[in-house]
């Protein structure tokens, strides 16, 4: 038996491209939507992760990963104890006092060999931050 030929046209047809095209229209402008969404404005830094170890006594070690988005001469660095852009002469000549990175009232050393710099607060607590 032969199939019989098809002269009529399909309900569904048309149906399926403008609901094809629609879908793919929306999930264009989600990913948009996601991808400006996710670019940090020039000269910003967010904090990406912080883990603190407070397992050895009057000592805690905290490490944090900032994403940044510096302008040209810029890089990460940070400032009153926040990631920022900072000139990155201070990062090259390890002048690490000169990004400000203390809060305000605290006094601003560099270590010995310029390997980071301490954070001295009015009551002799010490901050030591080190780079790497």
């Amino acid at each position: 038996m032969a199939p019989s030929p098809r002269t009529g046209s399909r309900q569904d047809a048309t149906a399926l491209p403008s609901m094809s095209s629609t879908f793919w229209a929306f999930m264009i402008l989600a990913s948009l939507l996601i991808a400006y969404c996710s670019q940090l404005a020039a000269g910003t830094c967010e904090i990406v992760t912080l883990d603190r170890d407070s397992s050895q006594p009057r000592r805690t070690i905290a490490r944090q990963t900032a994403r940044c988005a510096c302008r040209k001469g810029q890089i990460a660095g940070t400032t009153r104890a926040r990631p920022a852009c900072v000139d990155a002469r201070i990062i090259r000549t390890k002048q690490w006092c000169d990004m400000l990175p203390c809060l305000e009232g605290e006094g601003c050393d560099l270590l010995i060999n310029r390997s980071g710099w301490t954070c001295t607060q009015p009551g002799g607590r010490i901050k030591t931050t080190t780079v790497s």
